[in-house]
């Protein structure tokens, strides 16, 4: 059974930073694009970036290039999201998500397969 799981989230300060994790099991993730979107209520899911599993390539949404990093621990199975110098409109739920081999963009959510729960980002001014 796969499972995808996030951590991290919390309250913050504007121009602060957080650190969010994704753990993933279940199945062998090594030729999937793991990336991370997030959702306002009323919104669409939005991308915000993602990598392959080694990590050779990554992709950010225009929003967060620059403050954001993504990463990953391999050997753990681990995901992280770094967003340093965070503002009030970074306030969403986060998601961790999976895509598989055949997908065709790894910034579009409908390419991906597996969901983590989200976690609850708040960025006050």
């Amino acid at each position: 059974q796969v499972q995808v799981v996030e951590s991290g989230g919390g309250l913050v300060q504007a121009g602060g930073s957080l650190r969010l994790s994704c753990a993933v099991s279940g199945r062998t993730f090594s030729t999937y694009i793991m990336g991370w979107f997030r959702q306002v209520p009323g919104q669409e899911r939005e991308f915000v970036a993602a990598r392959n599993w080694i990590g050779s390539v990554s992709y950010y949404a225009d929003s967060v290039k620059g403050r954001f990093t993504i990463s990953g621990d391999n050997a753990k199975n681990i995901l992280n999201l770094q967003m340093n110098s965070l503002k009030p409109e970074d306030t969403a739920v986060y998601y961790c998500a999976a895509s598989p081999p055949r997908s065709t963009s790894a910034t579009s959510s409908r390419s991906y397969e597996y969901w983590g729960q989200g976690t609850q980002v708040t960025v006050s001014s």
